[in-house]
């Protein structure tokens, strides 16, 4: 029995880690689209925020409501969308921009600041799933036709709508654009009727603006005031900024065209970006001006009728209860399906970087076991914040501001980088901007930063938990001779033995060889009739942990020697003479002298620099990696 729910549990887990530890090529590989049907796969969370967001602004802003979110439109238009414009033109694999940070910055910096990043991520589509979930359960409960029993049921139903979810994805779940586009085109023509029909009333109805005039020159005074007011508190609006980052992680699933269909890719992602921003700008205004002048203040409050509903308030009041039914369940629908994507984004995301960093668990790479993982965690977050739309807002801007925050600091080194200083002080400048707006939203709903801060640590003990048990592990993915190389072994081949001397290479002159033969013909036994090869091996960027090995061979004065560098030696050993055995047919003997030290010292330097006590590693590694110990390569140590 327990057999059984293991293996269902780990159905799939190589052919996927498989499938994520690359860069994105393999996705590329899948049947593409229009970049407009793509959109709506994007759409379903980025338009469904029209849900609530209307109803957030007006409590964070009040009657500065429309104001406020015209600087978030400004924000959106002149900084988030020329940002990604330019994440989509390097990452056009879909890495996104946490992938550009990686590469610009090298090492164990730029491993921990992904890790980091990777927390404000799942903070991101964590409580995309729970905020989405509270608010189909609002616009479920506020129902006049829903039976009395289920008011005020929210919590019960935020909670069943979530483990819908998750059992949808234990049984299995395919990215359904076609279901995107019917949901996003419905949700959006009713929106647009709402929205037209709410302004046509206002305008109808002109002392409904006149009173809103007063009440902003009572409350604020002059226009500087009010433009002031609007600035410091436009970033608790700054959840509408959601959407970029998932419209370049599916730039694989974009069609490219034309003779270049990478450039066409990169194209039409632009579009899709450009497309999905002036069309969510255009009603952010218009359902922040319609609802905070037409909707009484009291209503947006926590227990009123327009609380995490604006639009569905307007959309029963002014059209009846029939449309307005149908615009809730095309709402439900929206924001279900905005729970889908974001534990899709997720279950892509994390297996995407964690297994390239050895910082995942081998069970990381299932689907079902990191369903149940996130499933329980939003479990627990809607407890945390009692399925409330309103208090999730804060963490859910946080994670939004920090992933294009940083995408803003990627462009920006990136245009340094290039030379383009023009481009540099451009981006800058908006970075600076975003930097701001998230350390106001932060100090302002510090809730975000709690969760955020959760899932980094647990990313990263997790992380190195894991890289430290997989540390002994074969990590190379293959291994390529170069032509002197093959020479150097062919000859060996020859001779009828493999006999390899690991050499810490320093000065690399005669007498050094020399002295590390005549060692290892006195100390190490090594037969004195054999013409042995030097194996040399650097380290390069110690924190990477799968590599392709690239062995060079050379002859200096009467020595043969192979060199490469890798993020491991030790790994890097074993890997070769695994490969020169299977290529030989010759079981190669590597020769080593003891290193004199801390044993402890050397297996921290092992996980963390790559060097540290090789031989012992060597040997365990091979160890692992071929349990016949009569086909195992030989390790001499003395």
């Amino acid at each position: 029995m327990t057999t059984g729910i293991r293996e269902w549990l780990l159905e799939g887990e190589h052919k996927r880690a498989s499938q994520l530890s690359g860069d994105g090529r393999e996705q590329a590989r899948e049947r593409d689209h229009p970049w407009w049907k793509v959109m709506c796969l994007t759409g379903v969370g980025y338009f469904s925020t029209l849900g609530y967001q209307p109803g957030i602004a007006a409590v964070a802003a009040g009657v500065l409501s429309p104001l406020a979110t015209i600087v978030l439109v400004v924000l959106t238009l002149a900084g988030a969308l020329p940002i990604y414009r330019r994440v989509a033109a390097e990452s056009p694999h879909g890495q996104g921009s946490l992938a550009m940070l990686a590469k610009l910055l090298s090492r164990w910096k730029g491993k921990l600041l992904v890790l980091a990043l990777l927390g404000f991520a799942a903070t991101d589509f964590v409580i995309t799933i729970t905020l989405s979930a509270a608010d189909a359960a609002e616009h479920a409960v506020e129902n006049p036709f829903v039976p009395g029993f289920l008011h005020g049921q929210n919590m019960l139903l935020t909670l069943v709508l979530i483990a819908l979810l998750g059992l949808v994805f234990l049984r299995g779940f395919a990215e359904a654009i076609g279901v995107a586009v019917v949901l996003v085109g419905l949700y959006l023509a009713l929106n647009l009727v709402v929205v037209v029909d709410a302004l046509v009333h206002v305008f109808r109805s002109p002392h409904v603006i006149v009173d809103w005039k007063n009440l902003l020159v009572t409350q604020h005074g002059s226009v500087w005031a009010m433009v002031g007011v609007s600035l410091v508190v436009f970033p608790k609006l700054a959840l509408g900024l959601s959407g970029f980052e998932t419209g370049v992680s599916v730039m694989p699933l974009v069609r490219g065209g034309g003779g270049d269909p990478l450039r066409g890719r990169i194209g039409n992602t632009r579009k899709l970006l450009t497309t999905a921003a002036l069309v969510m700008s255009c009603f952010l205004i218009t359902s922040s001006f319609a609802t905070t002048v037409l909707i009484p203040q009291a209503e947006f409050e926590a227990g009123g009728s327009a609380s995490g509903r604006a639009l569905a308030y307007l959309a029963h009041g002014y059209l009846g209860n029939a449309f307005g039914t149908v615009y809730d369940v095309s709402t439900i629908a929206i924001l279900w399906f905005a729970g889908a994507s974001a534990m899709a984004g997720l279950l892509n995301l994390v297996p995407r970087y964690l297994p390239r960093y050895g910082m995942a668990p081998s069970w990381a790479a299932a689907t079902r076991p990191l369903v149940i993982v996130i499933s329980v965690i939003a479990f627990v977050i809607t407890w945390i914040f009692d399925a409330s739309v309103d208090a999730q807002g804060g963490a859910y801007a946080t994670g939004v501001l920090v992933l294009i925050s940083s995408a803003a600091l990627a462009v920006t080194l990136s245009a340094w980088q290039r030379g383009r200083r023009g481009a540099f002080a451009a981006y800058a400048v908006i970075t600076v901007v975003f930097v701001y707006t998230t350390c106001a939203n932060i100090v302002e709903r510090p809730d975000g930063v709690k969760i955020a801060a959760f899932f980094i640590a647990a990313i990263i003990l997790t992380s190195l938990v894991s890289r430290a048990t997989r540390s002994l592990e074969l990590r190379v993915e293959r291994v390529e001779l170069d032509a002197a190389a093959r020479r150097i072994v062919d000859k060996a081949v020859r001779g009828g033995h493999i006999r390899l001397i690991a050499n810490e290479p320093d000065a690399r002159d005669e007498a050094e060889y020399r002295d590390k033969l005549r060692e290892a013909e006195e100390n190490l036994h090594i037969p004195h009739d054999c013409v042995p090869i030097f194996l040399e091996v650097t380290i390069s960027d110690a924190s990477d942990f799968q590599s392709t090995l690239h062995v060079r061979g050379e002859k200096r004065q009467d020595f043969r020697i192979l060199r490469v560098k890798s993020p491991s030696i030790a790994n890097a050993i074993a890997a070769i003479l695994l490969h020169l055995r299977d290529e030989t047919g010759i079981r190669p003997h590597i020769y080593f002298s003891w290193t004199e030290g801390n044993p402890f010292k050397f297996l921290v330097r092992y996980l963390f620099s790559g060097d540290g006590d090789v031989p012992p590693v060597t040997r365990e590694v091979l160890r692992r990696a071929e349990p016949d110990p009569a086909r195992r390569p030989l390790v001499h140590v003395g």
